[in-house]
């Protein structure tokens, strides 16, 4: 049995090898990993545009659920103007950098499109009423990174204490010692927080 296997394997390779030896035979494969290889770099070059084209601030507004909502309430922040002129938009705080975990968020996010095509939210009742539902996700990712996106600006080792004010020198003070993340301390530092009575009664709004 064996025998006849080794001389049906050494068939095909004889075959393939007859046919590869054909002028005719080598241009279509060739041509084929030509083609082949274009097309890798299209698809490539069409997937990273389409990650840029969904990664700033002009299409995270485009549906009127953003706009209307979150994005007007961030623009009192000041993480939209402030003495500095450093403005952190939509995709700096919910999108990472890191090209993996960005395309597993932008994976993640066709459930949000999802939504958008049920109009989940698309009346303002609608989107109180699912507010903490909402940030409670956010601030569960969030606490999962230890506030990943946080840090691409904002780093304890950088901090200069002596500048800051006494409350915010004890809260990171605080902080550095039990080991808390951003988000634990900072909810509702760029939206409006939902109702949080039944949740954190003691909450702070913006930290």
């Amino acid at each position: 049995m064996s025998d006849k296997k080794a001389e049906s394997c050494k068939g095909f390779l004889c075959g393939f090898r007859g046919f590869l030896n054909k002028p005719s035979a080598r241009y279509s494969l060739g041509i084929l990993l030509f083609l082949g290889f274009v097309a890798g770099i299209i698809f490539w070059g069409g997937f990273n545009w389409a990650m840029e084209m969904t990664n700033n601030e002009t299409f995270c507004i485009s549906c009127h659920e953003m706009k209307d909502n979150v994005y007007e309430e961030y623009k009192e922040t000041i993480h939209y103007s402030n003495r500095t002129g450093i403005r952190a938009t939509c995709p700096d705080c919910h999108v990472p950098r890191e090209w993996h975990y960005k395309v597993i968020r932008k994976i993640q996010a066709t459930n949000e499109l999802f939504h958008k095509a049920l109009g989940s939210i698309d009346t303002p009742e609608k989107f109180e009423a699912k507010r903490l539902k909402l940030a409670s996700h956010v601030w569960e990712v969030m606490k999962k990174t230890d506030s990943r996106e946080c840090r691409n600006c904002h780093d304890y080792e950088s901090m200069d204490f002596p500048e800051q004010g006494r409350r915010a020198v004890a809260q990171h003070s605080t902080g550095l010692e039990e080991d808390k993340t951003c988000i634990d301390c900072h909810k509702g530092i760029a939206h409006s927080l939902p109702d949080m009575h039944e949740v954190d009664p003691t909450i702070v709004v913006g930290g």
